[in-house]
C-alpha cells in the first residue's frame, strides 16, 4: 500500500516530510510483532498509528483494543488490564477477563502509558518479556499473545531519570520508536486540515462552508497551535457554528486565537532576526490600526445617519473628514467551495439550500446528488465537480444511497 492510498483509507491529510516518515515506519514495522512506542505532543493524532499497524499486520483479523491508561483509576487499572477472580476485592461478584485476555491474538494500544502506576508497570513488563499475566486475586499465570503499541506525550527518558517510569519497561516498549510531528512544524498542512474540518461541519449541519481570506489564512499558518490538530478542529467547528459570515477575515479569526502574536511568524534566512521581527510587528500594527479605523468610521457614520435621519448622500459626505482616504470596499461574501484533496476522501458540502425538516442526513444527501445529476443530464463527472467531491466518492455514494435512476 502506497502512502496516498494509506492516507485516503485512514483520513490522513498532509504531505509533511516528518509525517510521511512516521507513516512509512509504521507500515514497515506492521508485519512484525515488535513493540512500538509512539511519541508526540497532545493532540497530534497519535491514535491513528496503532490502527495503521494493526490493519497492516497478520493480526488484522484479531481484536484491536485501545486503552487510555490515564483515564482508569489506579485502584482498578490492574483489574481492567489483567482481569480478576471472583471475590478478589469488594464488589468482585464474578470473575472478569482483562483487556490482555480479550486482545489475545490481536493488538492492544496503551495510550498515555506514562500514567501507569509502578505496580502495573511490573505486570506489563512480564507480559512483554514472557507473554504471561496473572489475574488479580489469582496465583495462576496465564498466557497471552498480544502485540503491544504504546503512546505518550511525556518524555519517558526524563521520567526514567526521575524514577517515575521503569527503565527496563521503557526499553521493552521502545523497540521501534515513532515520532509524530507537532502541527506547528506542518505549516503546509494547516490550511488543508482546517478546510477539511470546516467542510465536515458544513456537510453535517447542512450549511455553507466557511472560507478564509488571505489575512486569516496567514494568521492560521503562523499560529503555534499548542493544542495541535485537536485545537485546530475545535476552532474550525466554533467558527462554523457561531459566525454568520461565511468569509472569515483575520479580525474574526483573532477572536478565536486570543493569544496570537505576530512575532510568531518564522524568520526568513539571510535576514537579521531582530530587524525582521520589528518590521513584521510594525506591518501588522499598521494593518490592524487601518482595519480598526475603518470600522470606527463606519460605526460613526451609521450612528449619525440614525440620529439625524440624513437621507441625502451629500449630507453624509459632509460629515466625513475632507482628507480621509476612500474606504476600501468590503469583499463580497460568497461561500467558497472546498477543493478535493488528493490526500483525503473528503465529501464537501453538496447543497447549500435550507435543511428540509423531517429528512434524515442520508435523505438530504441523496436529494443533493440527484439534483446535481439532473442538472448535468446524468453526467457523473460534471455532477462530482458541481458537488466538490471526487468522482470516485460520487460513485460510492450513488451505490450506498441506492440511486438507480442514473
Amino acid at each position: 500500500m502506497d502512502l496516498t492510498t494509506l492516507k485516503q483509507r485512514f483520513g490522513i491529510i498532509g504531505n509533511n516530510e516528518a509525517l510521511n516518515e512516521a507513516l512509512e515506519v509504521a507500515m514497515r514495522v506492521a508485519p512484525t510483532d515488535l513493540s512500538v512506542l509512539i511519541t508526540g505532543e497532545s493532540g497530534v493524532g497519535k491514535e491513528v498509528f496503532p490502527q495503521i499497524i494493526h490493519a497492516n499486520s497478520s493480526r488484522k483479523h484479531g481484536n484491536y483494543i485501545a486503552v487510555n491508561c490515564g483515564a482508569i483509576p489506579e485502584g482498578t487499572i490492574d483489574s481492567e488490564l489483567f482481569g480478576h477472580e471472583k471475590g478478589a476485592f469488594t464488589g468482585a461478584s464474578e470473575s472478569r477477563k482483562g483487556y490482555f485476555e480479550e486482545a489475545n491474538g490481536g493488538t492492544i494500544f496503551l495510550d498515555e502509558v506514562a500514567e501507569l502506576p509502578h505496580t502495573t508497570q511490573v505486570r506489563l513488563l512480564r507480559v512483554l518479556q514472557a507473554g504471561e499475566y496473572i489475574r488479580v486475586g489469582s496465583s495462576k499465570a496465564q498466557k497471552t499473545n498480544v502485540r503491544v503499541v504504546a503512546a505518550t506525550n511525556v518524555d519517558l527518558r526524563e521520567a526514567v531519570r526521575q524514577g517515575r517510569f521503569r527503565e527496563d519497561l521503557y526499553y521493552r516498549l521502545n523497540t521501534v520508536p515513532i515520532s509524530v510531528p507537532p502541527l506547528r512544524d506542518r505549516k503546509g498542512d494547516i490550511y488543508l486540515l482546517f478546510r477539511k474540518f470546516a467542510a465536515d461541519v458544513a456537510l453535517l449541519y447542512r450549511m455553507p462552508a466557511i472560507s478564509l481570506d488571505e489575512g486569516a489564512r496567514g494568521m492560521l499558518e503562523t499560529y503555534p497551535w499548542p493544542g495541535n490538530i485537536r485545537q485546530l478542529k475545535n476552532v474550525a467547528e466554533q467558527i462554523s457554528a457561531v459566525e454568520e459570515s461565511r468569509s472569515i477575515t483575520a479580525d474574526i479569526l483573532r477572536k478565536y486565537l486570543p493569544d496570537y502574536a505576530p512575532a510568531s511568524v518564522p524568520v526568513v534566512r539571510g535576514q537579521a532576526q531582530g530587524e525582521l521581527n520589528e518590521e513584521r510587528e510594525l506591518l501588522y500594527k499598521v494593518l490592524f490600526d487601518l482595519r480598526s479605523d475603518m470600522s470606527d468610521l463606519k460605526r460613526m457614520v451609521s450612528e449619525l445617519i440614525a440620529e439625524r435621519n440624513y437621507e441625502r448622500k451629500s449630507d453624509i459626505t459632509a460629515l466625513l473628514p475632507r482628507n480621509l482616504p476612500a474606504p476600501i470596499p468590503a469583499p463580497a461574501v460568497h461561500p467558497a467551495p472546498v477543493a478535493y484533496d488528493e490526500y483525503a476522501d473528503t465529501e464537501e458540502v453538496m447543497d447549500e439550500s435550507a435543511p428540509h425538516e423531517g429528512m434524515t442526513k442520508e435523505q438530504m444527501l441523496r436529494e443533493s446528488i440527484i439534483k446535481a445529476l439532473r442538472r448535468h443530464g446524468g453526467k457523473r463527472r460534471e455532477a462530482a465537480k458541481d458537488l466538490f467531491i471526487s468522482e470516485r466518492t460520487l460513485y460510492r455514494k450513488i451505490k450506498e444511497l441506492g440511486i438507480d435512476e442514473y
